[in-house]
C-alpha cells in the first residue's frame, strides 16, 4: 500500500473482509474468541475442534455476526486432518488467507509425578499440532501465489510461559510453549522472503472458563490474584478483549512487516 493510500485510510490496514481463515481449537477459550473476532471483521471461516457440540455453538455465534462458516469436528493431530481443513477452506471459499492455531492443552504436575506419556501428550497438542497445521496451511499459501506474489497470515498460540518458568508443575507446558516460540521464529525466517508472516500471541492469565475462579471474590482467589498481580504492571488480569486487538493486527495487512514475532499480551508481566 502506498503511503498516500495509507494516509487517506489508515484503518484499511486492518481490513480482512472477504478473507478466508481456518481457526483450530474453536471450542476453547482462545479459539472461540479468535473465530468470533474474525467473523465480526468480515472473514469467511473454517472452524475446527473435537467437541462437536461446542463447535456448533461457536459456529452459531460466528454466523450471528454475519460470517459464512464451515465446521469440521476434528483436531489438527495428523497430516491427513490438517490437509482436510485446508481442503475444506478451498472447497467452500476458494482460497486460504489466515490460519489461527487455537488448539492446545495444559497438564499440571510436578515432574517427578508426571508420567512421560502425559508430557508427550502436551507436546503433541501444543507443538506437533501447531507444526502440522502451519505446514499444511503454508503449502497452500505458497501454492496459491500469483504473479510472484504470495500472501498469508499464520498466528500461533504461545504463552508467557514460553519465556518464563513456573513453580507449580508446568514443565510440560513451559517446554511446549517455548517450542511454539521456536517454530514461530524458524518459520518467520524460512518464509521471510515470501508474503507469508508467522507470528504468535503469548498471553498470561486471561478470563476464560478455566480461569474464572481467579476473578471471583473469594479468599482463595484474592490470595492467588494478589500474588500474581504483584508481577503485573497493569495491575489487573487479562480480558478476552485484550487478545482481540493483537489477533486482528497479526491477521491483517497491518502486520506485513512483522514475522517471527512473539507478541506478549500480558499487561507487562514479562517486562519486569
Amino acid at each position: 500500500m502506498s503511503s498516500e493510500a495509507f494516509l487517506k485510510n489508515p484503518l484499511s490496514l486492518f481490513d480482512v473482509r472477504g478473507r478466508t481463515a481456518i481457526v483450530t481449537g474453536a471450542s476453547g477459550a482462545f479459539g472461540a474468541l479468535a473465530a468470533m473476532v474474525l467473523a465480526g471483521a468480515g472473514c469467511n471461516l473454517v472452524i475446527a475442534a473435537s467437541k462437536a457440540d461446542e463447535l456448533k455453538k461457536t459456529a452459531a455465534e460466528c454466523e450471528a455476526l454475519g460470517a459464512k462458516v464451515e465446521s469440521v469436528a476434528i483436531r489438527p493431530n495428523s497430516e491427513a486432518n490438517c490437509d482436510k481443513l485446508v481442503a475444506a477452506a478451498l472447497e467452500k471459499f476458494g482460497s486460504l488467507d489466515i490460519l489461527v492455531v487455537g488448539s492446545g492443552k495444559n497438564d499440571v504436575a510436578k515432574i517427578v509425578d508426571m508420567a512421560p506419556e502425559r508430557f508427550l501428550d502436551v507436546m503433541d497438542a501444543n507443538v506437533t499440532q501447531s507444526w502440522l497445521m502451519a505446514r499444511a496451511a503454508g503449502k497452500q499459501m505458497l501454492a496459491q501465489g500469483k504473479d510472484g506474489k504470495t500472501s498469508g497470515k499464520i498466528v500461533l498460540m504461545s504463552s508467557a510461559r514460553g519465556l518464563l518458568g513456573h513453580p507449580a508443575g508446568y514443565s510440560a507446558y513451559c517446554a511446549s510453549k517455548s517450542a511454539v516460540d521456536g517454530i514461530t521464529k524458524a518459520l518467520g525466517c524460512e518464509w521471510g522472503d515470501t508474503g507469508i508472516t508467522v507470528n504468535a500471541i503469548a498471553p498470561t492469565v486471561f478470563r476464560s472458563a478455566l480461569t474464572a475462579w481467579m476473578y471471583e471474590d473469594t479468599d482463595k482467589a484474592k490470595g492467588v490474584r494478589s500474588a500474581f498481580l504483584a508481577r503485573v504492571p497493569k495491575g489487573r488480569l487479562g480480558e478476552p478483549s485484550d487478545l482481540a486487538g493483537p489477533l486482528l493486527f497479526l491477521a491483517s495487512s497491518a502486520s506485513d512487516f512483522y514475522t517471527g514475532h512473539i507478541l506478549y499480551a500480558d499487561g507487562g508481566y514479562t517486562a519486569g
